[in-house]
C-alpha cells in the first residue's frame, strides 16, 4: 500500500533517515549518562525527598547540578583524551589495590541497584497492564540484556537517546497540578527545615544517588566507543580534533547533567505539591509514588510518571550492567565494547549477562528490593569519594591527560563535589 505516493517501505526509509538526521541522534555520551542518573531508584529516592520535605529540598538540585557536571566531565575527558575507560586509566597510574577495591565495590553496587530498578519496573508495569510483576520484571531483564548483546552499539545508542525523552513526562506532570510558583522560587533559595538527622538521610541520598560512580565509568568508556565508532583517535595521539571535540563534550555533558538535574528538580516538585501537601509522607518505592498521585492529580498524572519510570528504567538498567562490565574488562585487560560482537568480548558481555540475571534473582530471593537500594546506597557513598579523588588526580596529570589536563574552575568543582559527597558518605554512618 503506498503512502502519499510512495511505497510503506520508502516511507520507513525516509523516516528512519530523518530520525538519523535529527539532533537529538547526534549528541553524545552526557544524555543518555544523565538520564540513567535518574534512574526508577533514583525516582523512589526524589519522590521521597518532595513527599516528606515538600518544597525544601529543591535546593538540593540547584546544588548538585554544577557539582555532577564537573565531574562528568572530568570522566568524559579521560576517556577522550587518552583513548581508555576509567578503569584502565586507574589501572596504570595506581597501584592494584586501588582499581581492585573500586571494581569489587562497583560490581557488587550495581547488581544490588540492578535488583532494585528491575523491581520497580515490574511493579510500574503490573499497575499499568495488569499483568504480573515478576513476569514484567523478567521481561524487562531479557529485553535489555538481548538489546546490549546482540544490537551494535551505534545502532543500541541510537534508540537510548530517543527513550531520553521519557524524562519529559515529570514536566508534563506539572501542568496536570496547582504549583505555587512563588513559593517554588522561595524554598529553592532559601529551605525552611530542621537540620536534624532525618534531614541529613534525605540529603544524603538524594547526593548519593546524583553523583554515583556507575556513571563516572560509563561515560568515560562510551567516549571511548564514540571515539572508535567515528575511526577517531585518542586526543594525546592525535590532537588535531582537540577544540571541537572538547567542545562537544563540554557541551553534551552539561547539558545531559542539565536535563537530568531538571528533571530530579520537577520530581521533587511533583511530589512536593500532591503527595506532601495530602499528608503522604513516606515513600519507599517509584511505584508507590505513581500509585500515590493518582487520587491526588488524577488518572494522566498517574500514567505520565508511571511511564517515566519504564523509560527511565530501560536506560538505566543497560548503563548499570555496562559500567561495571567496562570497569571489570579493564581491569582484567579483556576486550571490551559494546560495539564487539560476542564472540570478541566474551567476559565483557558474560558481566553484563551475570549482572542482569542477579538483579533478576535478588526478586526471588529473601532480600528486598528496598535492601538491595539501601545497600547499593551504602556502597556507592563508600567507593564514590575515593573514586572522586582518583579522577581528580588523573585529570591533573600531565602523564594521563597531555596537554588536555582539567582546567582550575573545574578542578575547584571536582574538589567542592568531593568534600559535599565526602560529608554525606559520613553522614550515612552517624547514628541517630
Amino acid at each position: 500500500m503506498d503512502v502519499n505516493g510512495l511505497p510503506r517501505s520508502n516511507v520507513f526509509r525516509v523516516l528512519w533517515e530523518r530520525l538519523k538526521e535529527h539532533p537529538l541522534s547526534r549528541v553524545g555520551p552526557g544524555l543518555i549518562t544523565g538520564v540513567a542518573d535518574d534512574d526508577p531508584s533514583g525516582i523512589a529516592t526524589y519522590s521521597q525527598a518532595g513527599a516528606q520535605f515538600g518544597l525544601n529540598m529543591l535546593w538540593t538540585m540547584a546544588l548538585a547540578f554544577p557539582l555532577m557536571a564537573a565531574i562528568q566531565s572530568m570522566c568524559a575527558n579521560i576517556g577522550r583524551v587518552t583513548g581508555k575507560g576509567l578503569a584502565a586509566n586507574i589501572k596504570t597510574a595506581f597501584p592494584p589495590v586501588v582499581l581492585q577495591g573500586v571494581v569489587l565495590l562497583l560490581l557488587v553496587a550495581n547488581t544490588l541497584n540492578i535488583a532494585a530498578d528491575v523491581a520497580a519496573m515490574g511493579e510500574v508495569a503490573e499497575l499499568v497492564t495488569g499483568f504480573n510483576r515478576h513476569l514484567m520484571t523478567a521481561f524487562f531483564v531479557f529485553g535489555t540484556l538481548l538489546l546490549q548483546v546482540f544490537v551494535p552499539y551505534h545502532r543500541y545508542v541510537f534508540f537510548l537517546k530517543w527513550l531520553t525523552v521519557s524524562l519529559l513526562a515529570y514536566a508534563a506532570v506539572l501542568f496536570t497540578v496547582h504549583v505555587p510558583w512563588g513559593q517554588v522560587v522561595l524554598r529553592t533559595a532559601w529551605p525552611h527545615f530542621t537540620p536534624d538527622s532525618t534531614a541529613a538521610a534525605v540529603v544524603v541520598g538524594v547526593f548519593g544517588t546524583t553523583i554515583s560512580p556507575y556513571l563516572f565509568f560509563w561515560q568515560a568508556s562510551e567516549e571511548v566507543e564514540d571515539m572508535q565508532a567515528r575511526k577517531g583517535m585518542p586526543l594525546v595521539r592525535d590532537a588535531r580534533a582537540a577544540g571541537t571535540e572538547l567542545r562537544r563534550i563540554r557541551w553534551d555533558t552539561w547539558s545531559g547533567m542539565l536535563y537530568s538535574d531538571i528533571t530530579a528538580y520537577f520530581i521533587i516538585l511533583a511530589t512536593a505539591v500532591t503527595l506532601h501537601v495530602a499528608g503522604v509522607t513516606d515513600i519507599n518505592t517509584a511505584a508507590q509514588a505513581a500509585s500515590a498521585l493518582r487520587p491526588l492529580a488524577g488518572d494522566f498524572a498517574y500514567m505520565l510518571f508511571a511511564l517515566g519510570i519504564l523509560g527511565v528504567g530501560m536506560i538505566g538498567v543497560p548503563v548499570l550492567a555496562g559500567s561495571g562490565a567496562y570497569a571489570l574488562s579493564e581491569a582484567m585487560g579483556w576486550k571490551e565494547g559494546l560495539e564487539r560482537k560476542v564472540s570478541e568480548a566474551r567476559g565483557f558481555y558474560g558481566i553484563i549477562a551475570i549482572s542482569v540475571l542477579a538483579g533478576l534473582g535478588i526478586q526471588y530471593s529473601p532480600i528486598s528490593p528496598m535492601k538491595a537500594l539501601f545497600w547499593s546506597a551504602v556502597i556507592n557513598g563508600v567507593v564514590a569519594v575515593p573514586l572522586m579523588v582518583v579522577i581528580l588526580i588523573l585529570v591533573s596529570k600531565k602523564s594521563v591527560m597531555g596537554a588536555f589536563t582539567a582546567s582550575r574552575p573545574l578542578i575547584i568543582l571536582g574538589w567542592i563535589a568531593t568534600a559535599v559527597m565526602g560529608a554525606a558518605a559520613v553522614a550515612m554512618f552517624i547514628p541517630g
